[in-house]
């Protein structure tokens, strides 16, 4: 008889419970995403009744609406004509991400079949150009609402939805998406030496920078550099437009307007965290040579393997429908419902007074205030939005934006995550120093997400202040 040892017994034991654990979760989430599943399909109807009983109007949403094929002459745009939509615009179709209303779930499988049947039918969809007739040229899915939310660009009010939060300090910013961002300035204003550019991430604000660390800049760093944190468009006390679908290109669009141009900037360095990191790659690429270091924290970075459709393959690392961890089962109700994600904005975002209250008074200020008003200060049409086209529609660009960086912006590339971080992992930075070489990744151990600014505030800031002394003038 062989002897089995105490430590081979452990190992086995430790692989049982693993693999009942693995086992038990993947059950657990067939059964309660297919529940979701159902249940955000009711809530369609009640949001489709709901919003025609407060605004008079039905309300286009993405689980609902066929796929209409738009086409154009052009390669890669689409001509809105006034005479189709009264509104001349060029939409960029490749900024609207097929995830919002491409996300396989137990109803949509089954619906398969019904487009199966019809296209075994030879059913065909109805295809129109900028004239109204057949278009020669490439042809587009695009889903009805985002037709549906161009129309409604012309319409729409300059009052909240009866879903949002209408109090003062939500609404004393416009709801007109040609309005100006919420910008936080400091330092010198006339003639500063250089300027520098904070970009705050998913559910944030401008206060996870001005909280954190412009307080503990040195005397120099503030009589040298203007420091510049903006509110991201829908989110903080940036305007909230109903009618955009805050693509990335209005989102970059947005802070060059309300940033670059307002404040006259030539030279800066940008400081970004997680989502905020793609529009710091963006904003690098169009203006290469007057970006001076790229400080990256927490890249949301994920590599596309060949044959994967990115965006979908994004949503699925992001939001992988899994119970367990909580924070993924967070962002799984996030990226793929659409309403029932509505339904917790409209419980704690249009409420976010008694729940700001309620979080301090809880963890006795063992929260910072500010961050739970970050995550309150945003629309349900934002979120959704932003999430979709920026964090899971840039898949298959932040490739190309690396390429770039790596060959035609001549900066300093700096990584920081956290050791910890169970939001973004930390082979996310790593990917990207796989694509930039020079980039100089730091893993600081025991930090998650946000602990890596507000848990070494006055450490960041003299790292930061040494990454702009050593760039490259």
């Amino acid at each position: 008889m062989i002897p089995i040892s105490c430590s081979s017994m452990a190992k086995t034991a430790k692989w049982v419970l693993i693999s009942i654990a693995h086992f038990t979760n993947e059950a657990l989430s067939i059964i309660v995403f297919n529940l979701l599943d159902l249940i955000d399909f009711g809530l369609c109807f009640v949001y489709k009744v709901a919003d025609f009983f407060f605004e008079s109007e039905w309300k286009a949403c993405y689980c609902c609406s066929h796929k209409e094929a738009i086409s154009s002459s052009d390669g890669n745009k689409i001509l809105v004509s006034e005479k189709a939509l009264s509104l001349s615009t060029k939409l960029q179709l490749e900024e609207v991400s097929d995830t919002l209303y491409t996300r396989p779930s137990l109803l949509t499988e089954l619906s398969k079949v019904a487009v199966a049947e019809l296209r075994r039918l030879k059913v065909k969809p109805f295809v129109v150009g900028s004239t109204g007739k057949a278009a020669v040229g490439s042809t587009f899915a695009v889903n009805s609402t985002v037709v549906e939310m161009l129309k409604e660009k012309i319409n729409v009010g300059q009052n909240p939805r009866w879903s949002e939060c209408d109090c003062k300090r939500c609404t004393s910013c416009c709801s007109s998406s040609k309005q100006s961002l919420f910008v936080r300035s400091q330092g010198p204003q006339d003639n500063p030496r250089e300027d520098v550019l904070f970009i705050h991430g998913f559910l944030s604000s401008s206060t996870f920078w001005t909280e954190t660390l412009f307080p503990n800049f040195s005397a120099s760093a503030n009589s040298t550099y203007r420091f510049l944190a903006v509110d991201l468009l829908g989110f903080g006390l940036s305007p909230r437009p109903t009618d955009s679908l805050y693509t990335l290109k209005e989102h970059v669009d947005m802070i060059e307007t309300s940033v670059l141009e307002a404040y006259k900037v030539k030279s800066f360095h940008i400081v970004a965290h997680s989502l905020g990191c793609i529009l710091a790659l963006a904003l690098a690429v169009k203006h290469p040579s007057s970006v001076k270091s790229l400080t990256l924290l927490a890249p949301p970075y994920y590599p596309i393997p060949k044959g994967e459709e990115p965006s979908q393959y994004v949503m699925r690392k992001v939001a992988p429908r899994r119970v367990w961890p909580p924070i993924v089962l967070g962002s799984s109700i996030a990226c793929w419902y659409e309403h029932i994600s509505r339904t917790v904005c409209l419980i704690i975002c249009k409420n976010h007074r008694f729940w700001e209250f309620l979080t301090i008074f809880v963890t006795r200020n063992r929260i910072e205030s500010f961050l739970v008003e970050g995550f309150f200060a945003h629309t349900h049409n934002a979120a959704w939005h932003t999430l979709h086209n920026i964090i899971c529609g840039t898949g298959g660009k932040i490739d190309r934006y690396l390429d770039q960086v790596r060959e035609q912006v001549n900066c300093q590339v700096n990584i920081i995550h956290g050791g910890d971080d169970d939001v973004v992992p930390v082979e996310c930075s790593y990917n990207v120093k796989a694509r930039v070489p020079r980039a100089r990744v730091n893993v600081v151990q025991n930090k998650d997400h946000i602990t890596i600014v507000i848990g070494r505030r006055q450490a960041f800031a003299r790292e930061l202040e040494e990454i702009w002394s050593n760039a490259k003038s």
